[in-house]
């Protein structure tokens, strides 16, 4: 896959929303989580997997633990045909799935009726600034 397929393919999921952060990293986010992130400057690919395909994963050539989120069984490939197309649109689904699943109960109710709203902001009492006297 290139970046132009994988971009496509990873908006095709629902919520799927993309973001440019960090320079060159166009993040994909699922429900404000990200779910994969493509280099663009540096062509890499990072997404999340089950501990069971990290550990498979990182064996092969090319694929390694992805930096800072390594030790949240997150890969990055070196190139993008580190791993064949179909294999690869099947981990971005389960890195899509497993993030999802992770959203709190009560953003999954609200976001799969369509009725999203933001919390109250609840007003806090004021501080007491008095200072003792000193006597």
């Amino acid at each position: 896959m290139n970046v132009d397929e994988i971009r496509k393919y990873c908006l095709t999921f629902p919520e799927a929303t993309e973001k440019l952060q960090w320079g060159d990293a166009l993040c994909f986010k699922a429900r404000a989580k990200m779910f994969a992130v493509l280099g663009l400057d540096q062509v890499r690919f990072t997404f999340k997997c089950t501990p069971e395909t990290f550990a498979e994963l990182i064996e092969r050539e090319d694929i390694h633990p992805a930096p800072y989120v390594g030790r949240y069984k997150w890969v990055m490939l070196d190139r993008l045909d580190a791993l064949r197309k179909d294999e690869l649109k099947d981990l971005i689904r389960q890195s899509y799935e497993m993030v999802v699943a992770k959203a709190p109960k009560t953003v999954r109710k609200r976001k799969a009726k369509g009725t999203a709203k933001k919390r109250p902001v609840r007003a806090r009492a004021p501080r007491n600034r008095s200072r003792r006297k000193k006597s």
